[in-house]
């Protein structure tokens, strides 16, 4: 298409989304109308490995794959709760009897993309201003932007968007006008990620699935350590085009967000920054096949896999199999969602498998977690079981995330690990075993755990952990947890070894541990950057109650930023 014609279309578009009549659609479709195309589905050829290797596979350093969900609850894991809907996940359960079984593991954010930072840095990103996801759009880069902004338009659109809350969102005109680039929000080409301190010690690397942390020159997966990448970078994909016959979708038109992503998301994936091009099958399975394939190629050297799923973050949509071998469970969104879940744990069982038949089941450590709690827009009351709050909140609910590890090496099986742990710990942890020295210029916030599994270090990796998202921040210190809010202004104070909860409010009966705590997050604080970029939309999110589902007069509320 010509310049002049580009422009024209887009002119007319944004100039489309001052029309009443037709606002809300064109607001819902315009990026992915402008997206651009996906290719038609072609093989991918990982780069092969040695053809023999030159140690057993017991004398070199331990493989390291990395599994993660997305917006998957606790109680989602039958290990850890009772499983979607009463569904087991024995296979991802069997990391975690097979090694160790954080039972306090913690996501380094409430929201995807800044726990992914912190996982893959080992720092809080609030040290380098990763504090807000950013927002998934796809415009290409001849359009308009500079008369039309797809971020503000996006956060403009939830706010305005009728809510079953008593609470409204609260959209910043001002942060929008000043709102980067989409695809310069992620972590900076300085920071030093895992694949980095991996690849430093001669490993392969390789990353699948969702990125989400950065599309501009310095930031995508090819630029932070990874050899080979096939993926997304925004933060969500379609699992099968919506009238796929082996698909069965579940939309919930009572959230915007929802709404957005059935318009817009595409159903495909990149290799290495190549042009998209579709899967070719369910996107679970498609990212578990290629798992495979790349675990064969690397069999006769250390490699690294970092294994994202998208699964079962939204859009819901199951495979038809999936969904009907479970025909015990009657509601049908549940049903979509536990035969999501069903679909990662049966790659997780694969990914197992073939480690075994390659003979490296022994020397590699495989770790698995979800991003954060289960998301409160799914409207599914039990996700996060038995914690309060959820996806986007500092309550147990939206931190406290299945974290299990295995390496039949080094690990016992059936050990449990009861002390706080966060997603940053991975880093030191995956550094240590590959004996890869951390990072001396800069503050490291993660611990390696193996020692701490091992019997071999006494007490807690941590005493204090933070959480912040503009100004509701909080601490847990000790057992002491404070949650300081901003959208209503409270302070909040909760015992975690007698209330692990949160339902009871200790604040007024303590006041010095409240101000001690505050001081401790004051402190924080002043270690930390400013955002990197600023949040559009104040969101509130109900604690006890998810999504589509009647407010209750006085009930309790966070406001998260974003």
């Amino acid at each position: 298409m010509k310049t002049w014609a580009k422009l024209l279309l887009g002119t007319t578009a944004a100039l489309a989304v001052g029309v009443v009549a037709s606002r809300d659609y064109i607001k819902l479709h315009i990026a992915g109308w402008m997206g651009g195309s996906t290719a038609a589905n072609h093989p991918v050829t990982w780069a092969p490995g040695p053809a023999t290797a030159a140690l057993p596979a017991a004398q070199r350093p331990p493989n390291i794959i990395l599994i993660m969900a997305d917006d998957l609850g606790f109680n989602d894991i039958s290990l850890t709760g009772t499983g979607a809907g009463g569904v087991k996940t024995p296979n991802i359960d069997a990391i975690g009897t097979g090694g160790v079984n954080f039972s306090n593991g913690y996501a380094g954010n409430a929201t995807c993309a800044p726990s992914r930072a912190a996982l893959m840095t080992g720092r809080y990103p609030t040290r380098f201003g990763y504090e807000f996801t950013p927002t998934d759009t796809r415009l290409p880069a001849w359009f308009p932007t500079s008369l039309f902004r797809p971020d503000a338009m996006f956060a403009r659109n939830i706010a305005n968007f009728p809510t079953t809350s008593e609470h409204k969102p609260i959209f910043d005109e001002a942060a929008a006008a000043e709102a980067a680039a989409p695809g310069g929000k992620g972590v900076p080409a300085s920071e030093i990620t895992i694949a980095e301190q991996l690849k430093s010690r001669g490993y392969h690397t390789i990353h699948l699935g969702k990125w989400h942390l950065g599309e501009a020159k310095g930031m995508r997966p090819e630029d932070q350590g990874f050899d080979e990448s096939l993926g997304f970078i925004i933060g969500a994909q379609k699992f099968l085009p919506d009238d796929d016959p082996n698909v069965v979708n579940s939309k919930q038109d009572f959230d915007p967000i929802d709404k957005y992503l059935w318009a817009n998301l595409p159903y495909s994936v990149q290799f290495n920054g190549a042009p998209r091009f579709a899967p070719d099958r369910y996107m679970t399975d498609y990212l578990t096949e290629q798992a495979l394939a790349g675990i064969r190629a690397n069999r006769n050297q250390p490699f690294f896999m970092y294994l994202a799923y998208n699964a079962p973050h939204t859009p819901l949509q199951a495979l038809k199999a999936d969904y009907d071998a479970l025909p015990q469970i009657k509601d049908h969104r549940l049903r979509v969602y536990a035969a999501m879940i069903r679909a990662v744990d049966r790659g997780v069982g694969r990914v197992m498998a073939e480690l075994k038949a390659q003979g490296l089941e022994d020397n590699t450590l495989v770790i698995f977690t979800s991003d954060n709690g289960g998301a409160n827009y799914i409207g599914l009351p039990d996700i996060n079981r038995p914690f309060r709050g959820w996806k986007a909140t500092f309550y147990e609910g939206g931190t406290h995330v299945p974290f299990m590890m295995r390496w039949p090496a080094q690990i016992t099986a059936g050990s449990t690990f009861a002390a706080p742990i966060s997603h940053f710990d991975i880093f030191a942890t995956a550094s240590a075993a590959a004996r890869a020295p951390l990072p001396t210029d800069r503050p490291v916030d993660g611990v390696d755990l193996l020692p701490f599994v091992q019997g071999k270090a006494a007490g807690r990796p941590h005493q204090t952990l933070f959480w912040r998202s503009g100004k509701y921040r909080v601490v847990r210190d000790g057992d002491w947890k404070l949650q300081s809010l901003d959208l209503p202004r409270a302070d909040r104070l909760f015992d975690l070894a007698s209330d692990p909860t949160e339902r009871h409010d200790l604040a007024a009966a303590n006041p010095a541990k409240v101000a001690e705590l505050r001081a401790r997050l004051a402190a924080h604080d002043a270690q930390q950057q400013p955002a990197a970029w600023k949040s559009l939309v104040r969101a509130p999110i109900a604690l006890d109650r998810p999504l589509g589902t009647p407010p209750v007069k006085g009930e309790d509320y966070i406001y998260w930023s974003n």
